[in-house]
């Protein structure tokens, strides 16, 4: 029986730490989930975040998920915790959700050197206040200074294809100038969004020289992995077969042409009801 590596996200995003976590992994089985069809999430409430990414869990479980990635920092800050303290102990004890919050954190203490961390995302993760809770909470005795601010720009240039446009230099080097501007001793910052890897090319030719920058696929498939090698029952009930599905709640067509941008490679996808 297929037991796939569920990953979800509200919209396209989710495919870049799909992207990573395929080429960390590429022996197990995945599917992918984009709910399209409501995106975007970032300035809905958090029960409505919850609702709908709960009904996207469930529906991945169906699939055959036993583990599903949120793939996605606003389902990740606003509906993460719930599910898992509340909804995995009524539904099955044994099958797991996780974020990329808490990984993308963990990861600050190997990068910094003076504490002055910075984080850019869109404007529902920052109005969460996740990453400011989950750094002070992790790296407590650390005292690390957190700036975080939103860049309301910087999806609709990604999902735009402007990447390589005039327009996407000038909001990029806007957003970070006011992010070095709020905090001039930032040493390390944080793409806490997962459209914003596709600007990195523009993003390093802005950061200044010194300053590193986190890019969250990475950590977050390095940490999946880390995570399997301590859970084997997990581990051993994932099926090996190399093979990626794509699903999505909108229309195949439009979500297979952005998501060939996001993950390199050719996407044919099919659409699901959730």
């Amino acid at each position: 029986m297929s037991c796939p590596i569920g990953v979800f996200d509200s919209g396209y995003g989710g495919l870049t730490i799909l992207k990573d976590i395929v080429k960390e992994m590429p022996e197990y089985d995945y599917i992918y989930l984009g709910d399209n069809a409501r995106t975007p999430y970032g300035m809905r409430s958090f029960d409505v975040v919850y609702k709908y990414t709960r009904e996207a869990v469930l529906k991945l479980f169906d699939m055959g998920c036993r583990l599903v990635i949120l793939a996605c920092n606003t389902a990740s800050a606003k509906a993460l915790r719930t599910i898992q303290q509340v909804d995995l102990p009524r539904i099955d004890a044994q099958r797991r959700v996780l974020g990329v919050i808490r990984p993308s954190v963990e990861a600050v203490a190997d990068f910094t050197r003076n504490g002055h961390i910075g984080v850019l995302a869109t404007s529902g993760t920052v109005a969460s206040e996740s990453y400011l809770l989950e750094i002070a909470k992790i790296h407590s005795e650390k005292g690390f200074q957190v700036s975080q601010l939103a860049c309301p720009m910087w999806v609709p240039l990604v999902e735009n294809n402007e990447i390589d446009s005039p327009g996407a230099a000038f909001f990029v080097q806007k957003y970070i100038d006011i992010l070095m501007q709020n905090d001039p001793k930032i040493d390390t910052i944080v793409l806490a969004c997962t459209h914003y890897p596709l600007l990195r090319g523009v993003i390093d030719r802005f950061v200044p020289q010194g300053v590193a920058v986190i890019q969250q696929g990475e950590i977050v498939a390095r940490s999946l992995k880390d995570y399997l090698c301590r859970h084997s029952e997990m581990e051993r009930m994932l099926s090996r077969g190399r093979q990626v599905e794509f699903f999505t709640t909108e229309k195949g067509g439009m979500f297979d042409k952005m998501a060939t941008l996001f993950m390199q490679a050719d996407v044919v996808s099919r659409h699901i009801e959730i």
